[in-house]
């Protein structure tokens, strides 16, 4: 009888662990009103379309200048990156600084934004 009620605690404690939390939902909510805001004028997130930016559809994991049809300047294609939320961070942050010569001027100086939209960007 214990046996079966770890193994069902088990089950409701892995089940609830991959459940996203509300302050996980929120930011991602924030994130994409962010990302609509700040960063939806040059770049789209819901169609693999791109815009006066590449598209960042499924951008985690994609290597930086890989986007087919975007044209991107020398120094991005040249970069070698690979866009993780950690790269993601530090582009963010100040992109002329981690790639120069990058078309991309905008930063984000609140880390708390760049956060939330990192986060909404690896939701999709």
């Amino acid at each position: 009888m214990r046996n079966i009620a770890l193994s069902a605690l088990t089950v409701v404690a892995t089940a609830w662990a991959t459940v996203p939390s509300v302050a996980q939902e929120t930011d991602i909510a924030s994130g994409e009103r962010l990302f609509r805001q700040r960063c939806g004028a040059c770049h789209q997130i819901a169609t693999t379309r791109n815009g006066v930016g590449p598209h960042l559809h499924a951008v985690i994991g994609r290597a930086a200048g890989s986007v087919e049809g975007f044209n991107y300047s020398p120094a991005l294609n040249a970069s070698a990156i690979t866009w993780t939320p950690e790269t993601l961070e530090t582009y963010l942050a100040n992109p002329t600084a981690m790639v120069r010569g990058t078309r991309m001027v905008q930063r984000f100086n609140k880390a708390d934004e760049r956060r939330i939209i990192i986060e909404f960007l690896s939701s999709r």
